[in-house]
This record gives structure tokens, C-alpha cells and sequence, in this order.
């Protein structure tokens, strides 16, 4: 995991190819003029989801994990909290490799609070729980960087 402000982002040049490719789009993107959905950086190595969503309570949510995407999230509109898993137990939903998707059970994590001008680059294979409400508007618009390891 990497938890930052979006001003430092470019600090975190030489872990990837594909993660250079995400960090230097965020650098030099204004992503709140992004339209909703899929927006290609670099075809399925880099690309973008922008949503709207409302924020969730952190026990309806679930921890969640990818497998050959890295997710860089950030929140464009309100503020959430993302749940990072220090453990996994046992998985809740099957690891499905046609959505790159699945749920797992996390006994203890960490919180990041996001909002205006935060990142976070969730690896693969970490376990986390985003959209946990962090106030009471819940209204988010967040932006969500998928980055192939591949």
C-alpha cells in the first residue's frame, strides 16, 4: 500500500512500468474534467473508472481483492475511508480471473481517510475495503486507476 497526497505523486517512480505509466497520468491529468466510466490510458495495462457511489457502513462492506490489477483510488468529490486487510483468512466470494474480483475475510486492518487531493495504491492481492463512509454526506465521485503487475 501506498497512502500519499496526489502533490508527491510521481515520488513513487521506479516500483513498475505500468505504475510509471498510472503515476505520470495523474500527475499531468485534471481528473475532475474525467467523464464517468472507462477512460484508456494505456489499453487494459493502465486505465480509468470514474463512478459515483454512495458511501457504506464499514460492517455492510467487504474486504476485496485483485489479482492482476493494482488500484489507485481517489476521491474527487466527498471523502471516504479505505479499509486495508493485515490478514486474510478465508475468502467470502470466489476469486473470479475472468473480473479480476473476489472477497476475503480480514481479522485486523488499517484506515486510511481519503477526500480531496489523497491517493492510495492498493497492490495486488492486498485485501481492501473502499467507500466506508467517513461523514455524514456519503455522496462520493472517486476515480479509480486499474494498473496491470502483467
Amino acid at each position: 500500500m501506498i497512502y500519499d497526497r496526489l502533490e508527491n505523486v510521481k515520488r513513487y517512480h521506479g516500483i513498475s512500468k505500468w505504475l510509471d505509466v498510472a503515476l505520470d497520468f495523474l500527475a499531468d491529468t485534471d481528473l475532475g474534467s474525467l467523464p464517468l466510466g472507462r477512460t484508456e490510458v494505456w489499453g487494459d495495462k493502465v486505465f480509468v473508472n470514474v463512478m459515483e457511489a454512495q458511501a457504506h457502513d464499514a460492517e455492510s462492506g467487504k474486504f476485496e481483492i485483485h489479482k492482476k490489477y493494482m488500484d489507485i483510488q481517489i476521491d474527487l468529490e466527498g471523502t471516504e475511508i479505505i479499509e486495508i486487510g493485515l490478514d486474510s483468512e478465508s475468502a467470502l466470494d470466489e476469486f473470479n480471473p475472468d473480473t479480476d474480483f473476489g472477497t476475503v475475510v480480514c481479522k485486523r486492518s488499517a484506515s486510511c481517510v481519503m477526500g480531496k487531493d489523497r491517493f492510495i495504491v492498493c497492490m495486488a492481492q492486498e485485501p481492501h475495503m473502499p467507500g466506508i463512509a467517513a461523514e455524514e454526506n456519503r455522496r462520493l465521485k472517486k476515480c479509480v486507476v486499474k494498473v496491470s503487475v502483467v
